[in-house]
């Protein structure tokens, strides 16, 4: 009489497999995250410099209003962003643009905020919690006051050069 022997696995050979699939996804996802968020924020810049390209070149006084593919981030497919062009004031140089994440994207919570970039080249970041913006054209430190009162629980952005990826 022959023995019929079957292969396959034993519950702790499962177990095994299925903590070392549990442990991979605790590093793998957080970091798939940070990096589609990375990317969204490097879009949103580079957004940022093709239409202040195209703010140089137009030539009436007005506030000049973005056409399609310009006003979004990225250019094509669903917005992540939504891209403003700001009227002049005394401190911008002329014009300023600022991208600002769509309510239902997925941004909207980002801490970076508002992205803006004016014709003097200064970027930064807006809170829109608390209205502060963040960083300057080296990327540094705040270069502006806040706008809206500080409490304890505000939360000012990162870092610009974090924001904008020039750290």
């Amino acid at each position: 009489m022959k023995l019929s022997s079957t292969s396959g696995f034993t519950l702790l050979e499962l177990m095994i497999a299925l903590a070392i699939t549990a442990a991979l996804a605790v590093f793998a996802v957080p970091s798939y995250r940070s990096h589609v968020a990375r990317t969204h924020r490097i879009d949103a810049a580079s957004a940022l410099y093709r239409a202040a390209q195209f703010v140089e070149g137009v030539t009436s006084d007005s506030v000049p209003v973005l056409p399609p593919g310009l006003d979004q981030a990225p250019q094509f497919g669903t917005p992540v962003y939504r891209l403003h062009v700001l009227p002049a004031d005394d401190a911008n140089g002329g014009y300023a643009i600022e991208a600002a994440p769509s309510d239902s994207g997925p941004m909207h919570d980002d801490p970076c905020g508002i992205f803006t970039l004016d014709a003097t080249g200064l970027r930064g970041n807006k809170s829109e919690a608390n209205g502060g913006v963040s960083g300057g054209a080296n990327g540094g430190a705040n270069s502006r006051a806040n706008s809206g009162a500080n409490s304890e629980k505000s939360v000012l952005p990162p870092a610009s050069g974090d924001c904008w990826n020039t750290s």
